[in-house]
């Protein structure tokens, strides 16, 4: 079969020759797919003749199979190299070298599932020849290559436990000690796996990568979106209750990755830190109550707060790239936010502000002005991770369950929800990008919340019977019922020692007072809220102050 193609640039003649050919037939069909794809550009369009020559060309001189007509076609429309062809990982590095609004962290989590993953496993792969096939490989390769990091995982750590058991005294023991940490020498360092939810970023980033490479028409089908992975769950908050306080103080298993603290452990961590003088309490006062992220708050500068109209605009946040420290625009476009501050909050970034004053004119030069509200004592901005460590290391000494740092920003959403506070504003306070977001997180995380929808839904339906009336039986105070008269003795008390009168004047006055109208009940909450849905509010929780 013989077939004459376009002069190549330098205007010299060239010719497609190809043999071996069973029958005749077989060779006249290949020579009407060569003149097919000449025929792609029109006869008065030299330049792109020329361009289908050189394929012909390049494709006669390897042997290879003729091209696909119509793969042929949409790459010529598309002004693509007809004699090159880019490969997945070629496609995947311009493709992320193109994300120009990503901000840095993105950029960085997309940078390592391409580096780490996607290049090693399929870069080499022709990205118009990618199929879901070799992303299933792909994955299975990553499970395989987490069992390996377990047992290396477990092998070190065996090592190492039986290192700590060889006393150091002794010629045998010595040299005991001396094999195995050569045999540890020689192992791999401790891996993290590949977790679920991690497969699942290198499937969406791969899927987004592709879907551009489709949108310029580079190919016509996306693997990525045709694969299936184990489904990832994120993990419930769930409350340090007093059952699960006393079985993780048994087995030392958190029963949750997300633990949130009652609001009676929050206060006994914030007076912990009071007691111990932290200086650093504003920053975890903030985080409780508003539900800063941990780059927000490292971030806030001290003209992000506005005294007189009682605010902070969350505009900035610092991120770790590796250790080091990055400042960047909040997570989300709504993590942009400004936050209304309550007056006792207002009070402790006084104190705080005061604080830094002292320390400013304690170093003296030495003092490094980083603009920040929370800083190191000399002035430097606090690194994130060292928030982290140091946020762990202060738990663990007040003796309480153990939860996260950002668990703290469960703690305030909890908070507030329980309070009654409107989902929308929750979900503002917290810089979601929507309401949905915070509803699917916290959900569960107050069940007194759903007990109480659950009685008020059956208040709600009229019944001629109910079940019969218990036995009338000396009056109980418990619960809520108590804390109200705590709380009332509490005041009588006060108000008698303000006023320079005995006690049981005041508490006869307060009798009376009571007699002389109806006794409002005192609704079953988890004492952060009274009222209605319409009329809550939150209860003033006000630890005691660091002193000055």
């Amino acid at each position: 079969m013989r077939q004459e193609l376009p002069l190549n640039k330098d205007g010299e003649r060239r010719i497609f020759r190809r043999s071996g050919y069973d029958t005749k037939t077989d060779a006249q069909a290949d020579l009407d797919k060569v003149r097919a794809l000449l025929n792609i550009a029109g006869k008065e369009d030299t330049e792109g003749r020329r361009r289908l020559g050189d394929l012909l060309e390049t494709v006669g001189a390897s042997k290879d199979p003729l091209p696909n007509y119509e793969e042929t076609k949409r790459k010529f429309a598309t002004g693509q190299s007809l004699t090159e062809h880019m490969t997945v990982g070629e496609w995947l590095e311009l493709w992320l070298a193109g994300k120009k609004g990503l901000r840095t962290s993105g950029k960085n989590r997309y940078d390592t599932d391409i580096r780490v993953h996607l290049i090693p496993r399929i870069g080499h792969i022709r990205l118009d020849r990618l199929t879901v096939a070799h992303l299933d490989e792909m994955f299975e390769g990553i499970a395989e290559t987490n069992e390996e990091i377990r047992d290396g995982n477990i092998l070190r750590r065996t090592a190492l436990d039986e290192l700590k058991l060889i006393p150091w005294k002794g010629l045998e023991n010595r040299r005991r000690r001396k094999a195995i940490k050569d045999t540890i020498a020689a192992m791999d360092p401790f891996r993290r796996t590949t977790g679920v939810a991690t497969q699942h970023h290198i499937k969406a980033t791969l899927r987004a990568a592709l879907n551009v490479a489709i949108a310029r028409g580079l190919i016509v089908f996306n693997a990525a979106a045709h694969v299936e992975l184990e489904e990832h769950r994120r993990p419930k908050a769930l409350v340090w209750t007093d059952e699960r306080v006393a079985e993780w103080l048994r087995t030392g298993v958190k029963p949750s990755p997300v633990m949130v603290w009652t609001p009676e452990q929050a206060g006994e961590y914030l007076d912990f830190l009071v007691d111990r003088k932290e200086r650093l309490y504003g920053l975890y006062h903030v985080i409780t109550f508003r539900g800063l992220r941990r780059g927000e708050s490292c971030g806030l500068r001290r003209t992000d707060r506005n005294r007189a109209a009682k605010t902070l605009t969350v505009a900035t946040q610092l991120v770790q790239d590796g250790w080091e420290v990055i400042e960047n625009a909040p997570k989300t476009d709504s993590g942009e936010r400004v936050i209304d501050l309550d007056e006792y909050t207002d009070e402790i970034l006084d104190d705080q502000a005061a604080q830094q004053d002292a320390e400013r004119l304690a170093y003296g030069e030495a003092w490094i002005d980083s603009g920040r509200m929370f800083t190191m004592p000399d002035g430097s901005f606090i690194h994130p991770g060292w928030l982290t460590d140091q946020f762990e290391r202060l738990v663990e000494l007040s003796g309480l369950p153990p939860i996260r740092l950002h668990d703290l920003r469960h703690v305030a959403a909890s908070l507030m929800l329980a309070a009654g506070v409107d989902i929308k504003i929750v979900s503002e306070t917290l810089g979601h990008s929507e309401s949905r977001i915070t509803r699917d997180i916290y959900q569960s995380v107050m069940p007194k919340a759903a007990r109480e929808a659950a009685e008020a839904t059956l208040a709600m339906v009229p019944r001629a019977a109910r079940h019969p009336e218990p036995e009338p039986t000396a009056p109980a105070l418990e619960g809520v019922e108590q804390t109200a008269v705590d709380r009332l003795i509490a005041q009588i008390m006060a108000a008698a020692e303000q006023d320079g009168r005995p006690v049981e004047e005041v508490a006869r006055m307060a009798l009376a007072h009571v007699s002389g109208r109806a006794v409002e009940p005192v609704a079953d909450t988890d004492g952060h809220a009274t009222g209605t849905q319409e009329d809550a509010k939150i209860i003033a929780f006000r630890p005691r102050r660091v002193p000055a």
